[in-house]
């Protein structure tokens, strides 16, 4: 296959590191915190003047976290100041809501907001992990896999999904709790402030509506060889693809791909001292491929360990995992940082799992999931294997979701680049500004002349969004 080909694409290598044992899931340990602003995350998600958001505790911090509600669609896990609390989602959970007060311009909350969508984005709600039990299951299981036929994989996989629709959180098929903690708290500023508006920096450049980015995993020979054909497919309709590439164990990779390759990621470990003994090695391998990105196998993670790596970006958390081997989900369908890493969510169910897990050969799942994204004007993420859409009939409705795409770009006004392209645009959005001009409002800071004014607007009691210019 033509390496000017696959670079022209934007190719992301995934760098698998020898080792015989998969990760078995993660026994993630809880790190300390700096304290930060209670409106840190909700001024990062809108980037609008810290002058409209004013918040202040109502109470004393609980010393453990738990579930609560924040309206009646909206599940947060953290410290509250509610003295009774909830240590599973399945109980009947008390609506903390009702206790935000609003007194002289700021908003009283019983919990930091920071600090609950932090458990969100960071999966802190789902620590307590796997049994030894279950951790032994899962190692034997990956030790395995290389030597199961599809069919044992597949029953193994139905197996371990059986009781997913069971799982009240996340939401499934898309969780939106993240955008619904911000918008409530950026709703309950303007009634505090006693404005209709407040101005943001818009979501995404030139005031796309949404973005959909695809990502292919290679993940056999076979699957290797028919990328060519994917490509083309893929540039049939217009649609730009990050592909990740196993250079060890499964097939061959010529040295001089290699050296074409620019952005590429690395296979997790399943215990912090692994994860640190082999990071240095990751980060040698980045600096000699000018890596940027990132993507675990089986998306695998510790989000609290990416601070030993030297990646920009990354694209292992899901949304919702009900069906993936690591269950959990950060929640969001946005953008967010790790740190000085950016976090690009898995927002839709993988291939394979639509395929051969709920043996559907359908769009329908895909259009549901990108019609919840495009509702909070998030990220609608990909991950389609070449290796399972080598059949007509698999194949056909690749190509049936590429059609789906390509309409909402062409009418929807999306955009839909590839995963360094959204590392470059949120990292400068997030050093924007919106300061005031006379009598109006600008956004300040570099690449603003690709961002686009917008406003959060009270209308009878729901946040509604205008973009100026659109």
């Amino acid at each position: 296959m033509s390496t000017e080909l696959l670079e022209s694409w934007g190719v992301e290598l995934k760098k698998q590191l020898q080792s015989k044992l998969r990760s078995a899931g993660f026994a993630c340990e809880k790190t300390a915190h700096a304290p930060t602003s209670l409106s840190q995350n909700v001024l990062d998600h809108f980037r609008c003047p810290e002058d409209f958001l004013d918040f202040a505790a109502n109470g004393e911090m609980s010393s453990s976290s738990s579930y609560f509600r924040f309206g009646p669609n909206t599940i947060c896990y953290g410290r509250s100041c509610r003295s009774t609390r909830e240590s599973d989602v399945w109980s009947s959970l008390y609506d903390i809501l009702d206790d935000v007060v609003i007194i002289d311009g700021k908003v009283g909350l019983p919990f930091d907001p920071t600090e609950v969508i932090d458990n969100l984005r960071l999966e802190r709600y789902s620590y307590r992990g796997l049994s030894g039990y279950e951790r032994t299951l899962k190692t034997v299981y990956y030790w395995l896999r290389p030597f199961m036929n599809q069919y044992a994989r597949k029953q193994v996989q139905r197996f371990h999904a059986r009781n997913w629709r069971k799982l009240s959180f996340p939401q499934w098929p898309v969780d939106t709790t993240v955008e619904n903690v911000c918008e409530t708290l950026l709703l309950q500023s303007l009634m505090a402030k006693g404005v209709e508006s407040v101005p943001f920096v818009w979501f995404w450049p030139h005031g796309a509506r949404g973005c959909v980015l695809m990502t292919h995993d290679v993940e056999t020979e076979r699957g290797r060889d028919f990328c060519t054909d994917l490509m083309d497919i893929d540039d049939s309709f217009g649609i730009k693809a990050s592909f990740q590439i196993v250079p060890e164990e499964r097939y061959a990779v010529s040295a001089e791909l290699l050296d074409t390759i620019r952005n590429r990621g690395f296979e997790l470990y399943d215990n912090r001292q692994e994860f640190l003994r082999r990071a240095a090695e990751i980060n040698r391998y980045m600096v000699e491929y000018r890596a940027k990105g990132f993507r675990s196998g089986v998306l695998y993670r510790g989000p609290e360990w990416y601070d030993s790596f030297d990646f920009s970006f990354d694209m292992s958390i899901p949304n919702v995992a009900h069906l993936d081997p690591q269950r959990g989900g950060c929640c969001t369908v946005m953008p967010y940082f790790i740190g000085n890493v950016l976090e690009l969510p898995v927002t839709t169910t993988q291939d394979y799992t639509v395929f051969h897990v709920l043996n559907e050969r359908s769009i329908d799942l895909w259009k549901t999931q990108v019609d919840l994204i495009f509702r909070k004007h998030g990220l609608a993420s990909f991950i389609i294997h070449p290796d399972y859409v080598l059949e007509e009939d698999t194949k056909l409705v690749y190509k049936a979701l590429l059609g789906s795409l390509r309409a909402l770009r062409e009418n929807e006004q999306m955009w839909c680049p590839l995963p360094t392209d959204i590392d470059a645009w949120w990292r400068a959005r997030s050093k924007m500004s919106v300061e005031k001009d006379g009598n109006s409002w600008c956004i300040v800071g570099e690449g603003a002349e690709r961002a686009v004014l917008a406003y959060a607007r009270n209308v009878n009691g729901k946040l509604v969004y205008e973009v100026t210019g659109t």
